[in-house]
């Protein structure tokens, strides 16, 4: 049997196996992309260097680790402090694992020999971390590619590999970030599968939470269900991002959760909930949110506005097609939440005269959807020469690209009702001539819908990943059905 279908990532029970080939078919792309780009020289090596294991501040109390994205999309390595090395010629995959001091055998387990990552892994050599500047040394590479370049969402600047003696090498830190971030940005089959499976179990996680939610909850409760539910179902040790719980008005704080907002509110009868959550399984992630009424039946204006949210998703969805403009998926969810907020009563005017006052911002101030992937927000959403549009809404649009095929993308429409921006508008001459105040009184403290799925753009559309109830009906069937399930209402 070869050492590919030997490597699997599994975690037991009816979790995902994962083969080792995943990412030595990522590490194959990037050679094969790395060699048709400029500037990179025969006998050129990659070199990247994976997440550290951390310390809580000055304790010795480890954090949860979790894998540097890069390194994880080449290597699939779970262990912290390593490095690996590509040769991009011939697809020569090296790497580096820490020498354990034997103390670390009484602490924490088995000291491997290099063979078990070599087989756990299937990688071509396994060397210590001490000895990679010999190891390289050795191979006489013509230039070591590492990796430095900006996260366009974040602002943040990745971190270069760098090791003791790397100074007697050629490095060039330039040309490899906008080639993997370019492999990265489209998804191969075996990428696909995992990202389905991130989606079935998050959305059976949803679909639990919304069994057993009630008035008189916590908010947290339902952050703790689906944790639980996922890693107990799922093996997903970590979520993709910090869970918003939000209830009532908090479902208008667009990443509630945080320290300081921590999913704390008692859930009250009349609330509508937006809960925006995702698991993750080795380091692949899923984004969904589902907004539904908490005692599971929605009000008029409950209702009038979600479907508003729903037939802009779904308006979306079926215009997706390779080719389309992303900004343009932005600006059709704008155009009909301004003509259902008509339809409702909270606007009045011409839609079109709206569309150029950016009135859909002051209801939908973040973007349609972002790339998902490895990481939540994923990387390549403007190659280094495009430019955000500086608009309302659109400059906070995370990806600015064509669509293309086998991307992975987010579609989150979301009308709210923020207080700090319905003033803004009101005090604008431009915008508070659109806006009833005989009707906006009433959804204020409202809170806000989003609806949020993950989608695969295929050849002629697109694959929803996500499968949770989205109709009014639906919801409303699902719900009551649990209701009338004793099992459903068992303490948590």
């Amino acid at each position: 049997m070869a050492a590919s279908q030997r490597a699997v990532f599994w975690l037991g029970k009816d979790t995902l196996r994962v083969s080792a080939a995943l990412f030595a078919e990522n590490r194959r792309r990037l050679c094969k992309a790395l060699k048709a780009a400029d500037g990179v020289q025969p006998k050129s090596v990659v070199l990247l260097q994976g997440g550290e294991q951390k310390q809580r501040y000055c304790t010795d109390t480890d954090d949860v680790f979790r894998q540097e994205s890069f390194f994880h999309w080449a290597f699939g390595v779970t262990e912290a402090d390593c490095f690996g090395a590509i040769q991009v010629e011939s697809g020569k995959s090296l790497l580096f694992v820490p020498k354990l001091p034997d103390s670390y055998a009484t602490w924490m387990g088995e000291i491997h020999p290099r063979e078990h990552y070599k087989d756990k892994y299937d990688v071509d050599e396994v060397h210590f971390t001490c000895d990679i500047a010999d190891v390289l040394a050795k191979r006489n590479p013509a230039v070591l590619l590492t990796l430095r370049g900006v996260n366009t969402d974040s602002g943040s600047t990745c971190r270069e590999a760098s090791f003791e003696g790397i100074s007697q090498f050629t490095v060039n830190n330039t040309i490899m970030h906008p080639v993997i971030v370019e492999c990265r940005l489209l998804k191969t089959d075996m990428e696909l599968e995992v990202l389905r499976y991130t989606n079935r179990i998050s959305s059976d996680a949803h679909k639990e939470v919304m069994r057993r939610v009630r008035p008189g909850q916590k908010e947290y409760e339902m952050e703790s269900l689906f944790q639980h539910y996922c890693y107990s179902r799922g093996g997903m040790r970590h979520c993709s991002y910090t869970c918003i719980c939000g209830s009532g008005h908090n479902g208008s704080v667009l990443h509630y959760g945080h320290a300081g907002a921590p999913n704390d509110k008692t859930i009250s009868e009349g609330d509508m909930c937006l809960f925006d959550m995702g698991g993750e399984y080795y380091c692949y992630s899923s984004d969904i949110t589902c907004s539904f009424p908490a005692n599971g039946k929605f009000t008029p204006d409950q209702k009038a506005i979600y479907e508003a949210v729903l037939k802009s998703s779904r308006a979306v969805m079926a215009a997706i097609k390779p080719g389309v403009k992303w900004t343009e998926m932005h600006r059709l969810a704008d155009r009909v939440h301004l003509e259902e907020l008509v339809k409702i009563g909270i606007l009045k005017g011409s839609v079109d005269d709206m569309m150029k006052e950016h009135m859909g911002s002051v209801f939908m101030p973040h973007g349609l959807g972002h790339l998902l992937g490895i990481d939540v927000h994923d990387v390549g959403g403007y190659p280094e020469a495009m430019e955000r549009i500086p608009e309302p809404g659109l400059k906070s649009l995370r990806m600015g690209r064509l669509v293309q095929e086998r991307m992975v993308l987010t579609v989150e429409p979301g009308i709210y009702f923020i207080n700090h921006l319905l003033d803004q508008a009101l005090a604008s001459p431009a915008q508070r001539c659109f806006i009833n105040n005989d009707v906006l009184p009433r959804f204020r403290g409202f809170g806000g819908v989003r609806i949020e799925d993950d989608i695969a753009v295929t050849a002629n559309g697109m694959e929803l990943l996500t499968c949770v109830p989205r109709t009014v009906e639906e919801i409303e069937e699902f719900m009551e059905e649990a209701r009338g399930d004793p099992k459903s209402v068992s303490p948590i």
